[in-house]
């Protein structure tokens, strides 16, 4: 496995591995999933990253300003998504350990999860990275008519921000 810079040609590998985390209901709230240029321009430009196997890609990882003030300049949320058929095979865990490297080393101080509570494969691999669990919300909104929990974890850097 490899691992490099997410760019616009990974997107249609990208996109399925984005809809097959959207079908297990256990990814996000949103049903569907954005074309590219939403998703780029969402996206903080510098850590994003895919994840090769064999040259296909089975993982993605990107983060998501939290806010456009600058005292949250350091501030970003984590996306990261496996393909099905590359599930458990640690994909995940590098990807994440990556993109806290590169968070670094573009001074991001904080960096958040919001993690539905029954994905409990992703609450660990970001336990494993350094991620603290900070919070439960609570019926925080329904997906498909069902009331659904949020876990909260966060990673503060010990390097960036200090």
């Amino acid at each position: 496995m490899e691992i490099e810079a997410f760019n616009p040609k990974h997107w249609p590998e990208a996109r399925a591995i984005y809809q097959g985390g959207i079908a297990t209901g256990n990814a996000h709230f949103s049903l569907d999933v954005p074309e590219w240029e939403e998703w780029d321009a969402e996206h903080v430009k510098n850590c994003r990253l895919v994840a090769l196997e064999n040259g296909e890609v089975a993982g993605w990882a990107a983060l998501t300003a939290i806010s456009d003030r600058c005292v949250f300049a350091g501030v970003a949320e984590v996306s990261i998504y496996v393909a099905e058929q590359a599930r458990g095979k640690g994909i995940g865990k590098k990807l994440l350990a990556e993109l806290v490297k590169q968070s670094e080393a573009n001074n991001y101080w904080t960096l958040e999860a919001r993690i539905f509570a029954e994905n409990v494969a992703s609450i660990h691999i970001h336990q494993q990275n350094g991620f603290r669990i900070v919070g439960r919300r609570e019926r925080i909104g329904k997906l498909n008519g069902v009331w659904r929990d949020v876990i909260l974890l966060e990673r503060r850097s010990f390097i960036a921000g200090v």
